[in-house]
């Protein structure tokens, strides 16, 4: 049997997120009698350093800190040439925006063979990211994109070559949203019997905490028992918090941070909301559809990728405050549909998205281009 192939897996940092939980299971999925993974931080290590090294994976932080500044992305493309020359990958595969533009240009100073490049996210946040996308482009075998959306985004709007784009989209752990337990949200302030809508996500402009908030302000005051529960951090906390305050919504709406346990939250809420403003396949849309709470989702990019039709979730207009309020008003006062509506889509997520597929691709992937 030949010695199996080297692989080196890049992300900005490891703290939990959508992308970097998808590097785990990727990382940690993939044949080890064909493929030995190493995982490298051009930041610090995070707490998802702890189950790649459980699963005999090394992971080498290179302590760049602020790669985000060009200045921070020009050192962090030094140390991390070095570490590939060290390793000395057959394949590089990099996700978000600042390891795929170190991991291009420090792949071909290190004579790295092959260089995959993952593209999680529509991004909308600044048209240079899209004119470096596309001037680095010619470092790159292969542009994975999470959703059709995205993909056909990234053939418009920044250039790449559709000979170059694949779509490979996002998986979700069954077993843990299917078979959570539900919990206590008594801790967050919202009482026993009430219902509750669920947000989770960074709380930016990207997600669009604050047009979700002004969405149920308009239903609040109809429905006296239903409450709003954010689950995640960001820097739009503070002004989250003056406007519930400023709308007197403070015994309604209730911000919890960032959690662990985010199946048995699922569990115990009633509707869950996605009002981003733009995104790539969300992975939280997939983990509601596998915990089979209902499920309103903006027409953000991959989401009608997911929710297929009416008959599993609903979709609303992006920044449309309106049709969010009327979908959660809807699912609130019609509950056996709405619960029809999500055992449905979790048919659909446990039969599409499975981690296993999602890890299989990726590998057809790789051994392809080291043909």
């Amino acid at each position: 049997m030949p010695a199996p192939k080297r692989i080196s897996f890049l992300i900005t940092e490891l703290d939990p997120g959508g992308a970097e939980r998808a590097l785990v299971n990727i990382a940690t999925g993939l044949d080890r009698n064909r493929w030995e993974p190493r995982v490298i931080s051009l930041s610090d290590r995070g707490p998802l350093a702890e189950p790649l090294e459980e699963a005999g994976i090394p992971v080498t932080a290179l302590g760049a800190g602020r790669v985000r500044s060009p200045v921070g992305l020009w050192r962090a493309t030094v140390g991390l040439t070095r570490c590939l020359k060290d390793q000395r990958p057959d394949v590089l595969q990099s996700f978000l925006f600042h390891a795929n533009i170190a991991g291009r240009l420090a792949a071909r100073r290190a004579s790295v063979p092959v260089v995959v490049s993952g593209i999680r996210v529509a991004e909308k946040r600044g048209r240079w990211r899209l004119t470096l996308d596309r001037w680095t482009d010619r470092f790159v075998d292969r542009h994975v994109c999470v959703s059709q959306s995205v993909a056909d985004f990234s053939i418009r709007e920044s250039g790449l070559p559709p000979s170059k784009v694949v779509v490979i989209p996002n998986g979700v752990d069954l077993d843990r949203f299917t078979q959570a337990e539900s919990v206590d949200l008594a801790p967050f302030g919202i009482p026993e019997g009430a219902r509750t809508i669920l947000s989770v996500g960074r709380l930016d402009e990207q997600k669009n905490p604050l047009g979700l908030l002004r969405s149920f302000a308009r239903i609040a005051g109809s429905h006296p028992d239903t409450h709003l529960l954010f689950v995640g951090q960001g820097d739009q906390e503070p002004t989250l918090k003056a406007t519930i305050d400023s709308l007197k919504l403070g015994s309604q709406v209730h911000i919890a941070g960032w959690q662990e346990n985010v199946p048995g939250i699922m569990k115990a809420c009633d509707v869950f909301v996605l009002a981003s403003k733009w995104e790539g396949m969300p992975n939280v849309l997939l983990e509601a559809g596998a915990a089979a709470i209902p499920v309103i989702s903006t027409r953000v990019e991959g989401a009608e990728e997911i929710i297929i039709s009416d008959g599993c979730g609903m979709l609303v207009g992006i920044s449309s405050e309106d049709e969010l309020a009327a979908a959660m008003s809807n699912c609130i006062n019609a509950p056996l549909a709405a619960t029809e509506r999500a055992n449905r889509l979790q048919v659909i997520i446990s039969e599409q998205f499975t981690w296993q597929a999602v890890v299989d691709s990726y590998s057809a992937l790789y051994e392809s281009l080291l043909v």
